[in-house]
């Protein structure tokens, strides 16, 4: 049979798999960056995580040859929540659905979940995670940085592990219920992650001017003359022009962070006063 024919050699459906087949490859799928690449971005990896299923349901080698092509073609989708499409995809190959129904479920799975695992890890979790971590962690307490990592990993492992069996016992139903409300519920998560951005900014914010002019004995403090007129003016001020420089001037993180750096350095300048 040609690599590129639709149907495989074997259309009998497989035995389905095992607990400890689903568990090997959420464990695998940790390895999903690991030979990213700007052409197929993450297919190397995904081969890798869900090779020891497509071994168990194809003892055919050619309709091995065959899926493991087909399965190294372009994928990109959230680290985090890849599982969850290999449990949809790892259901059809079990029933020896048509190939091209295969890569066609596989596009629209990965396709929403970008947003939404955005939404969820790193506008939800990671900051009122890490707000709350780091408060502990500049208080001298050595389990804040412990805690976040505890933290973040649990929840992680717990929707990779959730996400494979119920997808692949959902089969392709499991597309409709992502994607049905998929929409708002990203929506939703933004706002709560921006939210929460802002309530950390304005209670952690620590940036201050230490700059005092002589005045006899009244020396005038600025930072108390800012506080007078808005508290955390100065966070405030960092968070907005960080906001314009990314959304207006097309700014990319990382010349933020060389900015953010660059500022707290020469704020540091006892001549300047600023840290």
């Amino acid at each position: 049979m040609a690599s590129n024919a639709l149907q495989y050699n074997d259309l009998t459906p497989a035995q389905p798999l095992d607990k400890a087949t689903l568990n090997k490859m959420v464990w695998r799928s940790c390895n999903l960056q690991g030979s990213f690449n700007y052409e197929r971005m993450q297919a190397n990896g995904w081969l890798y995580s869900i090779l020891p299923g497509l071994e168990k349901i194809h003892t055919n080698k050619e309709d091995l040859a065959i899926s493991m092509q087909h399965n190294l073609e372009f994928f990109n989708t959230h680290p985090f929540l890849v599982t969850f499409v290999m449990g949809i995809v790892l259901s059809l190959e079990q029933q020896k659905a048509d190939i091209n129904t295969i890569r066609a479920v596989r596009v629209a799975a990965m396709g929403p979940l970008g947003g939404i695992g955005d939404a969820i890890f790193w506008f939800t979790l990671v900051p009122i995670t890490a707000g709350i971590t780091a408060n502990m962690a500049i208080g001298g307490n050595i389990m804040g940085p412990i805690l976040f990592l505890v933290i973040f990993n649990a929840v992680q492992f717990l929707v990779r592990f959730w996400l494979m069996n119920w997808s692949y016992a959902l089969g392709t139903k499991a597309i409709e219920l992502l994607t049905k409300n998929a929409k708002e519920f990203t929506r939703a998560a933004s706002m709560l992650g921006v939210f929460i951005v802002g309530a950390l900014t304005s209670n952690y914010g620590g940036t201050t001017i230490n700059l005092t002019i002589e005045n006899g004995e009244s020396p005038i403090v600025i930072q108390s003359i800012l506080d007078g007129v808005l508290p955390k003016m100065i966070p405030l001020f960092l968070t907005l022009l960080l906001y314009f420089l990314l959304k207006k001037k097309g700014w990319t993180p990382v010349a933020c962070i060389a900015l953010l750096l660059v500022i707290g350095i020469v704020g540091a300048i006892p001549f300047i006063g600023l840290f």
